[in-house]
């Protein structure tokens, strides 16, 4: 069983494991930058568990920032019949690229 983490940041949740890449919604971090996720859930260790109610006091998950990218372009097209109601409009999402470096609980 190996050691990993769930950590909340963006409002979702994500399992993370050491030297795992992790896209992340978009953070305000420079590229080679490192951040700390505090919002941890949820540890497992080798041979313990640790599930925080909500979060966990005093672990953390450390990252490197990887990249700051945009996902795919999204097209959302709102049409109305017999009306000629019609609009188009996209949307690409920021994300941030993280490399989970340790797992502190």
């Amino acid at each position: 069983m190996t050691e990993f983490a769930i950590v909340q940041t963006g409002g979702k949740q994500y399992k993370v494991q050491r030297g795992e890449l992790v896209d992340v919604e978009h953070l305000d971090a420079e590229v080679g930058g490192k951040v700390e996720l505090t919002d941890v859930r949820f540890v497992s260790n080798e041979d313990n568990v640790a599930i925080g109610t909500p979060t966990l006091e005093g672990a953390r998950v450390v990252a490197e920032v990887q990249e700051q990218h945009r996902g795919p372009k999204i097209v959302v097209f709102k049409y109305k019949a017999k009306t000629r109601y019609r609009k188009k409009t996209g949307h690409r999402q920021s994300y941030t690229r993280l490399l989970i470096q340790d797992i502190v609980s």
